[in-house]
Formats: structure tokens, C-alpha cells, sequence
């Protein structure tokens, strides 16, 4: 998948997702979005890192402590 496309796929998300709201506005959208966004892809990552917490913050580029910290915000270390 292309940047393009991805880049597609969120417009048209957020396209129907303010069709749903059918004129209410709305509220808290970035952490919405990011919350949305960010489980899933640190899910691919670390599987497809074998779980392994530095290769996967090096992939992101992220800090090892950040990503720690993220995967504690989004309950997936035991």
C-alpha cells in the first residue's frame, strides 16, 4: 500500500465519519484518530518483531521508553 493510498483510506474515513455525525460536531478528533490509528500499527510492528521491544521502537523510530510507555496505554503488555 502506498502512502496515496493509506492517505485515501483516512480521508475517506473521516469523510463518513462526519456524514455520521450528520451535522453534530465534533469533538476530540486528533486523540480519536491517533488512539485509532496507533493500536494497529503497534500490533504489526511488534509481531512482526517477534515481540522484541527495541527492534520494534527502532522500526518506528521511536524512543524504546516511548514505545514501552504506548504499549502500557494501550493494555497490550502483560
Amino acid at each position: 500500500m502506498s502512502n496515496k493510498q493509506l492517505d485515501d483510506c483516512v480521508r475517506m474515513s473521516l469523510e463518513k465519519y462526519f456524514a455520521d455525525l450528520g451535522g453534530t460536531e465534533p469533538d476530540g478528533m486528533y486523540d480519536m484518530l491517533v488512539r485509532a490509528v496507533e493500536k494497529p500499527l503497534l500490533e504489526v510492528v511488534m509481531a512482526h518483531a517477534d515481540q522484541n521491544q527495541s527492534k520494534a521502537a527502532q522500526w518506528l523510530g521511536l524512543n524504546r521508553n516511548t514505545l514501552r510507555k504506548k504499549l502500557v496505554e494501550h493494555q497490550m503488555l502483560p
